[in-house]
C-alpha cells in the first residue's frame, strides 16, 4: 500500500511520514531531501540552481545511488553514492536553492520516476506533488498543513538547534516565499488532491499526528 503526504514546508510531513513507515514497518521516502540533495551536488559542482544540464546530471546521481536508512524514532540518514549527506541538505544555501531546482522539468522527470522504483511495493511518501502526480492512484492520501506561523516558529526552532544563525522573521519570509514558489510553479505544483484528507497540524504534537492518520486508515479497512 502506498500512503501518500503532501504539504507546505515545516507542515511536519516529514517527521510523521517517518514515524508512520516506522509503525507500519514500510518504506519511507522523503522526496524533498531527493531535492536537496540534487540541490548539493549542484552548488558543490560550483554550478547554477537554474543550469538544468547540471542539475539533470546531478539528479541522474542521486536516483542512482541515493539510499534512506531509518534509525528509529522517526528518524532516518539519507547517502548519496555512500556519503551521508543528512546534515549538509539542511544547510541554508542549499533551502534557497532547492525551489530553482525543483522547477526544472528534466530534475522533475529523474525524481518521479526514481521515486516510484524505489518505493515498493508498501512505503509512506512524503513531498508535494506525491498524491497528484508522483502516486495519483495511492491508496491512502493525506494533505498535512498548519498556519505560517507555526510552521515558522517549527523551522526557526530546528535551525536554532543547529546553532544557525537566523531571526523568526526571516523564516517565516523564507516559508512564504517558498509556498509561493511551490504553489505556483508550472511543473507539478504544490497542491492538495481532490481525494487526499486533509489535516490541520496547528498546536498538535507530531504522535497525535500519526495517531489520527492510523485511525484513519484503520477506519476504512
Amino acid at each position: 500500500m502506498i500512503i501518500a503526504i503532501d504539504g507546505p514546508a515545516a507542515s511536519g510531513k516529514t517527521t510523521v511520514a517517518a514515524l508512520l513507515a516506522d509503525r507500519l514497518n514500510y518504506n519511507m521516502l522523503d522526496s524533498g531531501s531527493m531535492y536537496r540533495a540534487v540541490a548539493l551536488l549542484v552548488i558543490e559542482g560550483g554550478a547554477s540552481p537554474d543550469d538544468e544540464l547540471k542539475a539533470v546530471e546531478a539528479a541522474e546521481k542521486v536516483a542512482e545511488s541515493m539510499r534512506f536508512v531509518s534509525v528509529g524514532e522517526g528518524e532516518f540518514r539519507l547517502s548519496i553514492g555512500g556519503r551521508d549527506v543528512t546534515m549538509d541538505i539542511r544547510s541554508q544555501e542549499v533551502t534557497e536553492a532547492v525551489s530553482p531546482v525543483s522547477r526544472l522539468a528534466g530534475v522533475r522527470a529523474i525524481m518521479a520516476e526514481s521515486q516510484k522504483r524505489i518505493a515498493g511495493a508498501d512505503a509512506v511518501v512524503e513531498g508535494r506533488d506525491i498524491g497528484t502526480v508522483v502516486f495519483p492512484d495511492a491508496e491512502e492520501k493525506f494533505y498535512l498543513d498548519a498556519a505560517l506561523a507555526e510552521r515558522a516558529k517549527r523551522r526557526y526552532l530546528e535551525e536554532m538547534r543547529k546553532g544557525t544563525a537566523l531571526t523568526l522573521e526571516k523564516v517565516e519570509a523564507d516559508i512564504r516565499n517558498r509556498d509561493k514558489i511551490d504553489s505556483s510553479r508550472e511543473l507539478s505544483p504544490l497542491a492538495r488532491a481532490q481525494d487526499a484528507v486533509y489535516i490541520d497540524t496547528t498546536g498538535k504534537g507530531i504522535g497525535e499526528v500519526v495517531d489520527e492518520i492510523l485511525g484513519r486508515i484503520r477506519g476504512r479497512r
